[in-house]
């Protein structure tokens, strides 16, 4: 095995210039884990948002971004039975202590000792990467690896917060708050194999002809519906929407109108910012409930990626760079220039 390996990583907080193509130490498996030799990288907000830093996120630096990632095993730690060297495996990003009661329970997405590779440990930037083998899905000879490092956080993602955490069923209407991130193409696609019909509001109308491409039903443009919730109300009927997926949330106001009386708004996240104020009157008098979750169980992923490389959710890739142009791959995912996954190739 090589001493060092290339890689992205930054020794302090900042914008895309404090990060560098440099050489670090080729990292070791410990007994029930695997070196996975890294193909594919692909990108996350949060990797913009750790590189910023924010008060509190205390890291070992030099740190490595990315928290998906695809390739082959090098080699393997003591009491690994389950994969053998040159498997090809995707990564689960979702971390946890394999020890506490929730782990236990097999929830391990509320893990006492939870990481998230890439954002509190250095992730998969890199030609290399050591995990515990629990955390590997084992793929198809012929599956791409950028296809597989695209699926793998979004498409768990929003396979538990709509399954398992929305219990969203067939016949009812989802609305999705954006058209181009991971998680909202993602939420399309399982949104339509669950049989719902699908509402997309979209910011321009390019975007809203690939989330249409995708099988949505009904657009809203809210560049030019500054109140979309009143579009979404009026495109429904005047029923309103079941289920809307709400990863922004300085949006909450309008999804909450949107909804009908029994209504569930899922969040994952807080891309527009974490603090905002909601008008309680609409959760209360509509019945309304607000429902948070992080990534998934290890179940859970094994679940999604199974319909992942059958082909019956099909991962959206952007545009893919070469790894010491992740810079540039950065910029174009926080200006929302993307549609789908962009990736990282690891020669």
């Amino acid at each position: 095995m090589v001493k060092n390996m290339k890689t992205i990583l930054f020794h302090k907080h900042g914008g895309p210039e404090v990060l560098e193509y440099a050489d670090f130490p080729t990292p070791e498996p410990k007994a029930g884990e695997a070196l996975i030799r890294i193909r594919a990288a692909a990108l996350n907000r949060m990797d913009v948002l750790v590189r910023n830093g924010w008060q509190g996120l205390k890291l070992d630096m030099p740190h490595i971004n990315g928290a998906d990632g695809a390739g082959e095993i090098a080699a393997l730690g003591d009491g690994v039975a389950d994969f053998k060297i040159g498997d090809r495996v995707v990564v689960n990003a979702n971390l946890g202590c394999g020890q506490c009661e929730f782990c236990l329970n097999k929830q391990d997405n509320m893990c006492r000792n939870w990481h998230l590779l890439g954002e509190t440990i250095r992730g998969t930037y890199a030609e290399y990467i050591c995990l515990p083998a629990r955390q590997l899905y084992k793929l198809p000879a012929d599956f791409d690896f950028h296809a597989a490092a695209a699926a793998a956080l979004v498409y768990q993602t929003a396979w538990h917060s709509l399954v398992k955490r929305g219990n969203l069923k067939a016949g009812e209407t989802l609305a999705i708050v954006g058209a181009g991130g991971g998680v909202n193409s993602a939420s399309i696609q399982i949104g339509k194999y669950l049989g719902a019909k699908v509402v997309v509001i979209g910011s321009n109308d390019e975007k809203l002809k690939q989330a249409e491409a995708l099988g949505a039903d009904i657009l809203v443009d809210r560049s030019k519906e500054a109140d979309w919730s009143k579009a979404v109300f009026i495109a429904t009927e005047k029923r309103g929407v079941d289920v809307i997926v709400d990863n922004v949330g300085t949006t909450f106001p309008l999804s909450l109108r949107a909804l009908k009386k029994g209504g569930r708004l899922l969040t994952v996240g807080n891309s527009g910012g974490p603090k905002f104020e909601i008008d309680n009157r609409f959760v209360f008098a509509k019945h309304l409930s607000i429902i948070g979750s992080t990534m998934s169980t290890l179940a859970d992923f094994a679940e999604v990626m199974d319909l992942v490389v059958a082909g019956k959710l099909k991962p959206i890739l952007d545009r893919t760079y070469p790894l010491k142009e992740a810079a540039a791959a950065q910029e174009r995912l926080w200006h929302g220039e993307n549609f789908g996954k962009i990736t990282l190739e690891i020669e």
